[in-house]
């Protein structure tokens, strides 16, 4: 099983999601570092395009959080490329997430200045948020499925909404299942159905 895996904001390609498939499941992963081109989600595309161009093929595209929608862009912007993807609590309606916790007065400030100071608690440093971070949000918060999907979603999710998941799973003719564990939005209780999840999508690839 070769998989691309994309972390989320805060965290590392070293994660214990990649690091559980490569070393419990016995998996071929590749794990960039999701910021090596800027922190929008649009060069969070960018970065697994590039990687699914020129490194491809992969059996399993897999993202969590900001990763997870940065492979649903992949699906929607690579629609003839053959892979599945396991979206893991993924960060659909990121415009609108960021809006609710700015508010409107933070995203006139945000606009007006060009870019804010963010403090990322999970890897300890300070990082400056363009404007543009917020605009490729709005624009890229609902992505088309073109491949067959599974979303793992944890019941306790504070930060993304469970319901992003169920309007995608329910509007989305390309998602297998949505299945929803009790987790948080760390989802580290998520690991354990990576070997069940591929066994679903290589029976729904194998059915199309």
């Amino acid at each position: 099983m070769r998989v691309l895996f994309a972390h989320g904001f805060e965290g590392t390609p070293e994660g214990s999601k990649p690091s559980y498939m490569r070393d419990e499941l016995g998996w071929d992963v590749v794990s960039p570092s999701m910021s090596e081109l800027g922190w929008t989600i649009e060069q969070e595309t960018e970065v697994l395009l590039r990687i699914i161009d020129t490194d491809g093929p992969f059996d399993i595209i897999a993202g969590s959080s900001m990763g997870g929608l940065a492979a649903a862009n992949a699906s929607a912007l690579r629609p003839d490329t053959d892979f599945s993807l396991l979206l893991i609590a993924p960060a659909f309606g990121l415009g609108d997430l960021w809006r609710h916790g700015a508010k409107e007065e933070g995203l006139a400030q945000w606009e007006r200045d060009g870019s804010i100071p963010y403090f990322m608690n999970g890897l300890g440093i300070e990082v400056t948020l363009e404007w543009d971070f917020f605009l490729s949000a709005e624009r890229m918060s609902w992505p088309k499925l073109n491949h067959p999907t599974i979303i793992l979603h944890g019941n306790q999710d504070t930060v993304v909404p469970l319901e992003n998941s169920r309007k995608v799973a329910k509007d989305d003719d390309f998602v297998v299942s949505l299945i929803e564990i009790d987790d948080s939005h760390r989802m580290q209780e998520a690991c354990v159905h990576f070997a069940e999840v591929a066994e679903l999508l290589v029976d729904s690839d194998s059915a199309v």
